[in-house]
């Protein structure tokens, strides 16, 4: 597996990341397998891990941290806090001083570990200053509890807002961003992935298969798509026009893979992590034979005609269904609007 930079920081991380949203009640509640999972790939080259504290309600750091016993020095490790730890208390969430001096101590014990790689803010918040956020930050790096910090699903002037505020104040700077990116949601090539790269930023994206909707399970004549109750109806609602649009696209790409010679998961995967502003893209798989699909894709690299190919499907910057864009807000705050 050939390693990348992240970014500026002089560290070299796998293509691939594995990301650890499945194990857990989440997705995988056998902890053994979920264990073997991660060792697996870390035994396939995988060096990169990412995690966060809501993932089942912390209980997918503390599989992560038993599965990284006698091998946390080979990993990078990331994780991330915002996300509402308890629903009942407004201030267990949320980009703030007091919460993430709280948290991190939290994540650190359930990872069973002395420091972060990676400390990302899962999304951004309107409520609160940027400065709040990355003096915390800051003060976490300088006692030594973690080394880099990440920003998740920022728009394009939320990170200039960021880099901004930390040559201003003399902070900590954000060294990642995580966004969401597939073929079927490009929507980060027109801003998002230009403005990482003006700032030497390291992108780690979210959701190759789009949901799943890239997997190879879903095609036109279905039924159902990859729905739960966790996941807004708009996305996967099989009926809707801008998903029968992700379908038609969906049994396209499928017929390209097959004729480059590859499986849709392969052909979704290369194609992230294929754009040369992508670091690494982060797989979730919640089974061993997912993950094992998931591998062949490091190695792919995808000639230009197949490239072509993709952007007659789906147009470069397009995202199929808009709500699939999972940085900034689905619909406009009222002060954004016209009226």
């Amino acid at each position: 597996m050939q390693y990348r930079p992240l970014g500026r920081t002089g560290v070299q991380v796998s293509p691939l990341c594995l990301g650890a949203m499945m194990f857990g009640p989440w997705g995988n509640d056998d902890e053994a397998d979920s264990i073997r999972i991660i060792h697996r790939a870390l035994d396939a080259g995988i060096n990169f891990v990412d995690t966060a504290d809501v993932y089942s309600a912390g209980v997918s750091e503390e599989i992560v941290g038993k599965a990284l016993k006698g091998r946390r020095e080979d990993v990078f490790l990331a994780t991330k806090f915002f996300m509402p730890m308890d629903q009942n208390d407004p201030n267990q969430r949320g980009g703030s001083r007091r919460w993430i001096i709280r948290e991190v101590e939290n994540s650190l014990r359930r990872l069973d570990t002395d420091h972060i790689d990676l400390y990302q803010v899962h999304r951004p918040s309107p409520d609160t200053d940027v400065a709040e956020t990355l003096g915390a930050l800051s003060d976490l790096v300088h006692q030594g509890k973690i080394r880099y910090i990440g920003s998740s699903s920022y728009s394009g002037s939320q990170i200039v807002e960021a880099q901004w505020t930390s040559r201003e104040r003399h902070l900590e700077r954000f060294v990642t961003e995580q966004p969401p990116y597939s073929i079927l949601v490009r929507g980060i090539e027109e801003d998002v992935l230009p403005t990482v790269r003006r700032h030497g930023m390291g992108t780690l994206t979210y959701s190759p298969l789009s949901g799943g909707w890239l997997s190879g399970r879903y095609r036109k004549n279905a039924t159902e798509g990859p729905a739960s109750a966790a996941r807004p109806q708009a996305r996967f609602d099989m009926s809707t026009p801008a998903n029968q649009r992700k379908l038609d696209a969906v049994d396209q790409l499928a017929l390209l893979a097959e004729k480059a010679g590859l499986t849709l998961i392969e052909l979704a995967v290369a194609f992230v992590i294929n754009h040369p502003g992508v670091t690494s893209a982060i797989i979730g798989p919640r089974t061993m034979d997912q993950l094992e699909a998931f591998l062949p894709a490091a190695d792919v690299t995808l000639p230009a005609d197949v490239l072509d190919a993709i952007d007659e499907i789906v147009a470069p910057g397009v995202t199929v269904n808009p709500v699939d864009n999972s940085y900034g807000d689905f619909e406009l705050l009222a002060d954004q609007r016209r009226r």
